[in-house]
């Protein structure tokens, strides 16, 4: 069909999603598999991604963390010191902390500009509270720990894609429903 070749597919794809997202609203669709969405918890978004969690140590040098970070495809980067995180490094970090205060990204290290006092979570946040901390406090990546020890990052990008992925399914399910094919 020449419209999907011209990627109107993907358009009508997003317009059914939205309608079903604002139809799930008004019928007061809250649940996922008969699970409360502010239940479900960050470590099943952990599950279901890689298992990596990138690392440098305070006395990287910020060209060395960035070509790290460019390297992996991230925007942020946990620093380490010894065997615990003592600060997150992010896109953000280089631009406020490096470049508009024309430090040499050779000679400075992550120690300097790191952000110490970061916001993280633990594995049994909800998704719901883990998306309301990322957008009160303007942040992209929480790291996920538990007892002290680093269990994960969590992005914005993830939480995204498992929305998509739940609303996919609801949307299916819908469909289902509507044309008699629900098996419930």
């Amino acid at each position: 069909d020449p419209l999907w070749s011209r990627g109107l597919g993907d358009v009508y794809k997003r317009q059914t999603v939205d309608l079903l997202k604002r139809c799930c609203q008004i019928c007061g669709i809250t649940h996922i598999n008969n699970m409360p969405l502010n239940k479900v918890s960050v470590s099943r978004l952990l599950s279901e991604k890689s298992a990596s969690i990138f690392c440098v140590t305070e006395e990287t040098s910020i060209e060395q963390a960035v070509s790290e970070m460019n390297r992996q495809r991230i925007g942020s980067i946990l620093v380490k010191k010894g065997s615990s995180v003592c600060g997150i490094f992010t896109e953000r970090d280089v631009l406020t902390r490096v470049v508009s205060a024309g430090r040499d990204p050779k000679a400075t290290q992550v120690r300097d500009v790191m952000t110490e006092s970061f916001q993280f979570i633990c594995p049994d946040t909800s998704v719901e509270d883990a998306m309301q901390m990322m957008t009160n406090k303007r942040v992209r990546h929480l790291p996920v720990l538990e007892d002290g020890q680093l269990r994960g990052m969590i992005s914005i990008g993830d939480v995204t894609r498992w929305l998509l992925k739940v609303n996919e399914m609801e949307a299916e399910n819908l469909r289902r429903y509507v044309f008699a094919e629900y098996p419930g």
